[in-house]
């Protein structure tokens, strides 16, 4: 951009110290009209303008000790990329970014930057609840890169190369973080992927009014562009045999995620026309179910829809619902709205949508038609208790306080844990749970020498921002490894990841 454009947007010349304006109020970010986003599964949240970035950027403080880049999981040095966007350096401040998160497009989007780094703003102690919006400038830092980028795989040249090969299986955001961190070191790394597309959780699990595909895709070019081989439709331990993995690498990642739902395991529960979370989120969002039949995969559409849950994921499936056509559609918890853990956002946008919200309630049995599929759903009355190991207040059921939801369509989305497949085929493989791999504490190896795991499979299912920090810590533990391997790694530092 020429000086006179820049000037326009209210960016400082060149060489001026800028004045920060922090008293300002914050700039909301446009969105759909609800009536109209209802009826169409694209981005909700339309982003900042150049205008509406150079103004919000101004307003922060660029603090000498920035309290929001320690409550970044990652440490992004947030008053740099903020700096950078207010002096209309754009392109600058995404490649800033980049220096710490290789999907900041993705992040920009998903992140619940509200308990995190905007919760630490140094201006909430005196304008409380008008924090730098620092995630909606994250994403336009990275759309204006990704715009200029065009999407293509322009190849990065690495000076350094090594001559170790690492397999990274799964290619969500942990995985695509590794393989980029471990590709930007130097090495020859080889990604797997089970499903006919790259992505991982954020293709298959995020709706496209939240996190748009062409978006993941352009990030996922990105790590291509580092010299990263991608390979689809490749299950570890059926397409390819686990031997063969540890064979021909020097080193593994397990960042296959938690991509196995958690069920209720309540009478009824088989009946057609109740899905897991996952299911319906996969039809919808990887196989575009919502345009059957011009795509080939069908989904049934609700009438009155049931979620049960309140995390991220229910609210993307009930707002789904919506948008397939459903007359109601309901999310079921048995908790109050305060214990939610699903993003203050996202609740308020499912509300402006039309979703209801049933609290201090919970599912006990469901209920068939003659023909086996579901048509009502029996729940009790709940009421809260005293704290559990989570710190929220325990539901307890009300005697006799059962009653009958009308439904056509449930979704049980109560979470999920990691799959069994790599844990009972990789012999020696430490786990709790049966799956959730434990790691050494410091380098993120696993009990099998030269495998580390990252990301939900070390965790359960958790945020996408968690699953990055964890990949950038290993690919520092696998680095250390290829560079030394008769290191004594293991077990003597070894521990649950907590």
């Amino acid at each position: 951009m020429d000086k006179k454009e820049l000037l326009e947007l209210g960016v400082v010349e060149e060489g001026k110290p800028k004045k920060p304006t922090p008293r300002l109020p914050r700039r909301e970010i446009a969105c759909q009209d609800p009536k109209e986003r209802i009826k169409n599964f694209n981005e909700v949240a339309l982003g900042y303008t150049l205008k509406d970035a150079v103004y919000e950027a101004m307003r922060c403080l660029e603090c000498s000790k920035p309290r929001c880049v320690v409550a970044c999981p990652v440490h992004i040095d947030i008053p740099s990329f903020i700096g950078l966007i207010a002096r209309g350096k754009f392109e600058e401040a995404c490649e800033d970014i980049r220096k710490y998160n290789s999907l900041p497009a993705v992040c920009g989007r998903v992140c619940p930057q509200e308990n995190l780094c905007e919760a630490a703003c140094i201006i909430n102690d005196t304008n409380p609840k008008n924090p730098i919006a620092i995630g909606r400038l994250e994403r336009f830092a990275a759309d204006y890169l990704l715009s200029q980028e065009n999407g293509n795989e322009n190849k990065i040249e690495i000076r350094h190369k090594t001559p170790f090969k690492v397999a990274v299986i799964g290619s969500g955001p942990t995985g695509l973080t590794c393989a980029a961190e471990l590709a930007k070191m130097g090495h020859t790394v080889h990604l797997f992927e089970a499903l006919h597309k790259p992505g991982g959780v954020m293709m298959y699990g995020i709706p496209e009014f939240r996190l748009p595909k062409e978006i993941v895709q352009k990030e996922i070019n990105y790590v291509r562009s580092l010299g990263v081989n991608i390979e689809t439709n490749c299950i570890i331990g059926k397409t390819i045999p686990v031997s063969d993995i540890m064979n021909e690498f020097d080193a593994i990642y397990i960042g296959t995620g938690a991509g196995f739902p958690n069920m209720m395991h309540i009478p009824g529960e088989n009946f057609a026309g109740i899905y897991s979370a996952n299911e319906f989120l996969t039809r919808v969002n990887l196989m575009r179910a919502y345009e059957f039949p011009k795509s080939s995969t069908p989904i049934r559409k609700p009438k009155k829809g049931v979620v049960v849950g309140a995390g991220f994921t229910a609210f993307d499936v009930v707002r789904i619902m919506l948008r397939l056509g459903a007359d109601e559609a309901e999310i079921v918890y048995r908790r109050t709205r305060k214990e939610m853990p699903g993003r203050g956002e996202e609740i308020e946008h499912s509300q402006e949508e039309g979703a209801k919200i049933r609290e201090l309630t919970n599912p006990v049995r469901f209920i068939g038609d003659e023909n086996g599929f579901v048509k009502a759903v029996e729940v009790q009355r709940m009421e809260l208790g005293e704290p559990d190991s989570s710190g929220r207040r325990r539901p307890v059921p009300v005697p006799d306080s059962n009653y009958i939801i009308d439904t056509d369509l449930v979704v049980i989305a109560i979470g999920q844990t990691p799959n069994v497949l790599i844990p009972s085929a990789l012999k020696n493989l430490s786990t709790r749970w049966g799956s959730v791999i434990n790691v050494n504490r410091e380098t993120y190896m696993t009990s099998v020498p030269k495998v580390f795991a990252g990301g939900d499979a070390i965790t359960g299912a958790a945020t996408v921002i968690l699953a990055i920090r964890a990949a950038k810590e290993a690919s520092r533990g696998i680095d250390e490894f290829l560079k030394d391997p008769q290191k004594k790694w293991y077990p003597q530092a070894f521990s649950e990841k907590k």
